[in-house]
């Protein structure tokens, strides 16, 4: 069944908000840019025209005896228009503030008061303000001294409308506001469904997870190939659940194993106890039958303490105990263990060690590297064959070397990349003869990781199979000439 999803939290809904504040927001950005530069331009043009008036009037205006004089020519109808337009605007005082000339527009603008007119002139060159009139229109006027007869100075002020400038800008604001209402509900109609469409993977993905059960872990979601995030997503998905399935099929095995090995005891215990119950009759027959159930049960329980322990390994409550040791003592010391065994078996068992090679590392656990490793070596050769273990610096980094090599059975390249999983057993003829629950192997991939190290391994079937461990070492410290072991340098399989 599929979860109901708040509509407020949903992501489409986040999505197509987030896109349509994002959009308005842009839009009001641009719009006022716009304003701003429509503005400044046409505010720019009657600027413009009012310099160009300007230098008109003083080219057309001349005082004679306290009288404005148009020099204009009356039957030249261009002058006659530019003596109109300059009078639309304007204001003629002497230096006292007396009215000489004005326009009907100015005046209600207002007439500048004496002190104002003083103020002006005082100034090296023209003023320019904006004053708005009765009604509320602005007006742009430039004002400053004009030259007359006799060294006399009087005050000219000549204004243009600002009000066709505000217009334009108040239209164009009004147009711009009323496509916003008709372009925002039609972006947050293509964002609903643009978030539809790239969302639509994300619903697939929880499609597929909640259709996934321990029997269908084979579930893949087909690429979009656009190479994004979401096939990332996607690529992730797929890779989870193959590794769920291999998960899945881990502990399958596992219980198979498990079943088995615990099986087998238990079965033994059980019929010992049988034997004695029913059938003992001398006190030798009861110990005969407990010592081999004791038997069996230690076999329980070293499989059970295996378990326990790789689970804490692998869960982090099994610490590293680290120390300076040095490394060949600690494979000397594994390898003297393993020579009976080896002889029981006909197993030839030799060590090549370079002295002086210390590594920080925890002892306990570097034992049971060196023990898990031999113990399959030997295992796994037959008689008449070898196994050989070389302790050395390796020669590209400053760590520590570790080669057990046997001429065993071998591994099939198929298992190799399987053989440290938990459980994991190689399945063929010759190797399910030999007892073991594969935990091993997950114990020395663990060591070697919890060291900083690096394991490999390389095998071919019928000729045997060298384990290769690398970690971290010290400096050199060589031993005296009389302490240092005799090493067999064994010939290459």
């Amino acid at each position: 069944m599929r979860p109901s999803v708040n509509f407020v939290r949903g992501l489409r809904f986040r999505l197509t908000v987030s896109y349509l504040l994002l959009f308005t927001g842009l839009l009001v950005a641009i719009g006022f840019y716009f304003r701003h530069r429509l503005q400044v331009q046409t505010e720019g043009d009657v600027r413009a025209v009012l310099e160009e008036v300007w230098g008109e009037a003083k080219g057309y205006l001349r005082i004679e005896n306290q009288r404005p004089i148009w020099t204009a020519d009356p039957d030249d109808p261009e002058d006659q228009h530019i003596v109109d337009r300059l009078r639309y605007v304007i204001l003629l005082t002497d230096a006292n503030g007396n009215v000489l000339l004005d326009s009907p527009t100015y005046e209600t603008i207002g007439i500048d008061s004496p002190a104002e007119i003083r103020r002006i002139m005082a100034l090296k060159e023209p003023e320019v303000h904006i004053r708005p009139d009765a009604s509320g229109t602005p007006y742009i006027i430039k004002a400053g001294a004009l030259p007359g007869e006799r060294r006399d100075r009087y005050f000219l002020a000549i204004g243009r409308s600002l009000g066709d400038s505000q217009r334009t800008v108040a239209s164009f604001t009004r147009d711009y506001l009323l496509s916003l209402l008709a372009i925002i509900p039609l972006t947050g109609l293509l964002g609903w469904a643009l978030a539809g469409r790239a969302i639509r993977p994300v619903n697939q993905v929880a499609q597929a997870a909640q259709k996934i059960t321990g029997s269908n872990l084979s579930l893949q979601i087909p690429l979009r190939g656009a190479g994004d995030e979401l096939d990332h997503l996607i690529e992730s998905f797929n890779h989870m659940t193959a590794r769920l399935q291999d998960s899945f099929e881990q502990i399958r095995r596992f219980s198979t194993d498990v079943s088995h090995e615990l099986r087998t005891p238990l079965t033994a215990i059980r019929g010992q106890l049988e034997v004695a119950l029913f059938t003992a009759q001398t006190p030798d027959q009861y110990r005969d039958a407990m010592v081999n159930a004791l038997e069996d049960v230690e076999q329980l329980s070293s499989i059970v303490r295996a378990l326990l322990l790789l689970s804490q390994a692998e869960s982090g409550q099994l610490a590293l105990q680290k120390t300076s040791l040095e490394l060949g003592e600690v494979a000397e010391d594994i390898v003297d263990q393993f020579q009976i065994p080896a002889e029981e078996k006909c197993v030839r068992l030799t060590a090549n060690i370079e002295p002086g090679l210390r590594i920080s590392a925890d002892r306990v656990q570097l034992e049971r590297l060196f023990s898990n490793l031999l113990s399959n070596a030997i295992k796994y050769t037959p008689a008449g064959g070898a196994v050989q273990v070389r302790v050395r610096r390796d020669d590209q980094r400053n760590w520590a070397r570790i080669e057990i090599e046997d001429s065993g059975v071998g591994i099939p390249e198929e298992n190799l990349p399987h053989i440290f999983d938990r459980f994991y057993r190689v399945r063929n003829p010759q190797i399910n003869r030999i007892e073991g629950l594969g935990l091993g192997l997950s114990f020395v991939a663990w060591i070697v990781k919890a060291h900083g190290g690096q394991i490999d391994v390389s095998s071919k079937v019928g000729v045997g199979t060298r384990f290769t461990v690398r970690l971290p070492a010290g400096p050199v410290i060589l031993k005296p000439t009389n302490e240092q072991e005799t090493a067999v340098e064994p010939q290459r399989l």
